[in-house]
């Protein structure tokens, strides 16, 4: 494993990932949120047309359907970037949201249960610290509190947290105490993390007396607020979220090997990982996991059923499961520990000409190695152009998105970060040693995010190669893992924005490519030359990829621009 961060020390974890409200690989991803523009200024529109986002939104959180409502508000939140109504139900949404994940992590449970309300509050001390010395910003104390409260507030609404700590208590006596808790703890200003402290104990007293609520269950939303609303990328980290942030910078987890389809039931897998316990099991792409062990998965989520798909390294989950052909089957699988492979499809696309394709898809310790050895079996089979495709990659570390970008700059800067203390303000250059000369494509689109946009901002400024697809994610922050002292979890922090070579903000903006191309409109897809005699089959989807037709024709004129300069 990666050595851990010492908390409050000089070494620890740099990433920069976006998150999303679901993982997709079991045992890889923690959930986040995310609202972030992308693609050129959003257009002025009529007053009524927000009207009717918004109602459209609040069927869905009638619902209690938070997923579909989360990302309805950010759809809407990306043409109406000013718009403080979306906002706050956009904020809304993801509150509740949160709130019932929090339930569902038996982490947490585990953290409410056995640790004293001291012991609590010594945690949210040390996060009241963390921020003041590591976040990008400025922290407000009584912001703090307000988003603690909110975290509370939210809680007691949800049928989950009520069940389990609320059980004896009457809806009028809950919604007394929660329309009235913020007039006690925004009564006074907070100007110290003593203040601030006070503050939470006396909320847990509060809601200990009158409600009966465990005083940590309490203690607890004002960690998670103080947190949570500062930014969709800073969270707390519970012991089994930490765990997954460690494994998917390194690279590997303890679980089935599977990607999952995210929000449903039953549970669908779209990928097998290969070498991993699900692939010798038998599973396939397309399979429907019905039930885990006992549990139905229709009865308790697509969440709390992919959890279930978590465990200890070498235990065994028994599942039934349904193939596309309708077939009902069950397998016994053991959980074992998965290299997760980020560099992807490597192969030579078009032979007679020499284009080479390979995809990345996260950037973690391994991805520079991986990258070495696929660019030099592709070598050896005659590349004299390559495709880079980083399509839907969400980021990851840092360090090995500069060291992607490295290999194809001789010289010139790669990124530089800007945080709130020296530490964090960073710039990356490129090193001569071991520069690949050949001519790159790198394919984006709007799920390209952080790493990704750091390797085509690089490519791109330094006018190294051409950048074909949508405009990118946006998604600008770069976040630092921290281990607590009081317990054992961690904080996923912002501690610095990062800027492309030319100094633009990555934030909000994203990275604009050099060749724009639609990729929604599947119907306009035309082979952008015919395919060279020979050529061998393109990644999946190829037939209606139209970047990716984009990118090869972009190779072309890279072949023939290079002939022509040694004529």
């Amino acid at each position: 494993m990666l050595p851990r961060s010492q908390p409050f020390g000089s070494e620890r974890m740099t990433f920069i990932v976006r998150s999303t409200l679901f993982s997709v690989m079991v045992s890889c991803c923690v959930p986040a949120f995310h609202a972030h523009a992308q693609g050129p200024a959003p257009q002025v529109r009529p007053a009524q047309d927000v009207d009717q986002l918004i109602r459209a939104g609040i069927e869905f959180e009638k619902q209690r359907d938070w997923i579909k409502a989360i990302q309805h508000y950010e759809a809407a939140h990306r043409s109406y970037l000013e718009n403080a109504d979306i906002s706050r139900r956009l904020l809304i949404c993801r509150l509740h949201y949160d709130v019932i994940r929090r339930c569902n992590d038996g982490s947490i449970s585990n953290i409410i249960n056995r640790v004293s309300v001291a012991d609590a509050l010594e945690l949210y001390s040390e996060v009241l610290a963390r921020l003041e010395t590591s976040y990008v910003e400025p922290v407000n104390l009584n912001e703090l509190i307000r988003g603690g409260t909110a975290y509370l507030e939210v809680a007691l609404t949800e049928p989950g947290f009520v069940e389990r700590y609320l059980a004896a208590q009457s809806p009028e006596q809950i919604e007394f105490f929660r329309t009235s808790i913020h007039k006690q703890t925004l009564a006074n200003r907070i100007t110290t993390h003593a203040d601030a402290r006070n503050v939470v104990a006396e909320a847990a007293r509060t809601a200990q007396q009158q409600l009966r609520i465990p005083p940590a269950a309490t203690v607890m939303q004002f960690v998670f607020g103080a947190i949570g609303l500062l930014d969709p990328y800073s969270s707390f980290l519970s012991s089994s979220e930490l765990g997954e942030v460690e494994s998917q910078i390194e690279g590997n987890f303890v679980g089935l090997g599977i990607a999952l389809q995210p929000h449903e039931v039953p549970l669908r897998v779209l990928s097998v990982i290969p070498g991993g316990p699900a692939l010798e099991a038998g599973m396939q792409p397309g399979d429907l996991i019905l039930k885990i062990d006992s549990v139905v998965c229709e009865d308790v989520g697509a969440e709390k059923a992919a959890d279930l798909l978590r465990g200890p390294d070498q235990s065994e989950v028994r599942l039934v499961m349904r193939r596309t052909t309708g077939e009902v089957f069950e397998r016994t699988v053991a959980r074992r520990r998965v290299e997760v492979p980020s560099v992807e499809d490597v192969q030579i696309i078009e032979p007679n000409e020499g284009i080479a394709y390979l995809k990345i898809s996260s950037f973690q310790k391994t991805t520079a190695p991986e990258l070495d050895e696929a660019l030099w079996n592709m070598h050896r089979a005659g590349m004299r152009s390559l495709i880079i495709d980083v399509r839907g990659n969400p980021g990851g570390w840092l360090d090995a998105s500069v060291a992607v970008a490295d290999r194809f700059l001789a010289e010139g800067s790669i990124v530089s970060t800007r945080g709130k203390n020296g530490i964090e303000n960073q710039n990356y250059s490129a090193t001569r040693g071991g520069t690949w000369q050949v001519p790159l494509v790198v394919l984006i689109d709007h799920d390209s995010a952080s790493a990704s946009e750091i390797l085509a901002g690089a490519i791109a400024d330094n006018r190294r190669g051409v950048v074909v697809g949508e405009t990118s994610y946006g998604k600008g922050s770069v976040q630092g893992l921290f281990h607590t002292k009081a317990l054992s979890s961690g904080i996923r922090l912002t501690v610095s924005k990062f800027y492309s070579p030319s100094g633009r903000a990555i934030s909000d903006q994203g990275v604009r490519p050099t060749v724009a191309i639609d990729a929604s409109n599947s119907e306009e897809v035309r082979f952008v030359a015919k395919p060279a005699e020979g050529h061998v089959a393109l990644p999946p989807t190829s037939t209606t990829d139209r970047t990716l037709h984009a990118g090869i024709e972009q190779a072309r004129r890279q072949i023939l621009t290079a002939q022509v300069t040694r004529n």
